[in-house]
């Protein structure tokens, strides 16, 4: 029988593991955010193109949004945006846009690099602002950490840009496994065909920088380093290790989300990176391979499961795919394969999960799920407050936390790396306890 609400599973896993306060009921602040003067959630985006114009986009859908300012470090951007919102007032310094926006805005998306996602959420949040923060939630385990306690203590709503975790494709999923229709899931084998990584050198150049274009502020956090056309900005910094997180960084938080609900995870016991390391300390690299062990949940065959991810070429073996697809070649470039005690389940990204073997599900009819839209969700949330959203920071932190811990474990490969989730700590590595809070510019720390 399914649950009467797969779209909220209990976090008590993940509670049980928490020592202290960490996890404790969080501290509500009231009184922060005044009421917009005309009913409507008054909005501001930190970044003017690419996601964050979607974003925009999307949010703006809803009826009761009003889009007050953007930030973005390259004004270029700019003239997309005024030509479709004519009034809103741009800045450069997203400081400076929470500084004189502040009493005009009630909640913020932040679609900017990884890199920028802790700092501007943080301070946004700290604020009294609502906070749609793109995937990952973070760039490093530390920021995403702070972000969900910041969360907590400011008791403002929160959403993160897994839009896809509210497709009917993945929820469907979702609702499949713990229906119980493939019985327990004794793995889980998930991946993705891109490739946000970069294995040749920095090349040895410095370009002028754009005069539209504050390269500084774009750095932001970052440790200062010479422009270089094309190699960062514009959509070239997923590859860059001080900005991005890589393939896994990208497509891991929801590639992730289907599992992570479906079977109600929680942090991760250990990881290992059975793929190439970075050749460098600037670039991530590409066909990765990192299995996460987890503890058993009532979903799962055993007192542990094990989750692989691959990315670029690398795939599950050759068994795992032929359980679902003769002819290996038509397998999915990205999805999610489950393999129950009593069945096995594909779910490709954006695609119908099919039930396999074929002849065993004949006549299954697929759950019937009510419409959701993941920003308009938000945006109902921000205006009416009580429920959270879906993917709000105490599911979504979590989950970015597992995928960073990927991330960082490429940096390690065939090391077994332990994961104690409450101290943020990994016991058995000091070298990997360096990479869970970044080295920031000085000024810039979070």
């Amino acid at each position: 029988m399914s649950p009467a609400n797969p779209a909220f599973p209990t976090r008590r896993r993940f509670l049980a593991q928490a020592t202290g306060t960490l996890f404790a009921a969080p501290f509500i602040t009231s009184g922060m955010r005044a009421a917009s003067p005309n009913g409507k959630l008054r909005h501001a985006s930190f970044g003017a193109a690419g996601m964050a114009m979607g974003d925009m986009k999307s949010l703006s859908n809803h009826t009761m949004l009003e889009l007050v300012a953007v930030c973005d470090v390259d004004t270029r951007n700019f003239a997309a945006v005024k030509t479709q919102w004519p009034e809103v007032r741009c800045y450069q310094d997203w400081q400076e846009l929470l500084e004189k926006e502040s009493s005009n805005i009630d909640s913020v998306n932040v679609s900017t690099p990884d890199h920028m996602h802790g700092p501007i959420g943080l301070k946004a949040m700290a604020a009294g602002k609502h906070l749609y923060g793109q995937k990952p939630l973070a760039q490093n385990l530390h920021e995403c950490r702070q972000l969900m306690l910041k969360a907590r203590e400011t008791g403002v709503m929160t959403q993160m840009g897994i839009q896809v975790s509210s497709n009917f494709t993945e929820r469907m999923a979702v609702d499949m496994i713990q229906s119980g229709i493939i019985g327990k899931v004794k793995e889980v084998h998930t991946f993705s065909n891109k490739f946000w990584g970069d294995m040749e050198p920095v090349p040895q150049k410095s370009d002028p920088v754009p005069a539209e274009m504050d390269w500084q502020k774009w750095l932001g956090t970052a440790t200062d380093r010479s422009f270089i056309e094309g190699y960062y900005h514009p959509a070239q910094w997923r590859k860059r290790r001080d900005f991005g997180t890589g393939t896994l960084g990208d497509m891991g938080c929801h590639m992730f989300s289907g599992w992570f609900r479906a079977l109600d995870l929680a942090a991760p016991i250990s990881v290992k990176s059975i793929g190439p390391a970075p050749l460098n300390e600037t670039n991530w690299a590409i066909n990765a391979i990192v299995e996460y062990t987890f503890k058993g949940t009532a979903y799962t065959a055993a007192d542990t499961v094990k989750v692989t991810w691959y990315d670029g070429d690398a795939r599950p073996p050759a068994e795992i795919m032929s359980l679902a697809v003769a002819d290996l070649a038509k397998f999915p470039g990205q999805g999610s394969i489950y393999i129950g005690t009593d069945g096995v389940l594909l779910s490709p990204h954006l695609t119908t999960p099919t039930l396999y073997p074929r002849e065993k599900f004949t006549g299954f009819k697929y759950p019937k799920l009510e419409p959701r839209n993941h920003y308009l969700e938000f945006v109902d949330c921000c205006l009416k407050g009580g429920a959270k959203p879906s993917a709000n920071f105490d599911y979504a932190g979590p989950l970015t936390e597992a995928v960073l811990l990927g991330c960082l474990a490429s940096n390690f490969p065939g090391q077994d790396l332990q994961w104690d989730a409450p101290a943020l700590k990994i016991p058995n590595s000091e070298a990997a306890n360096t990479l869970v809070k970044r080295q920031y510019r000085p000024g810039t720390e979070v």
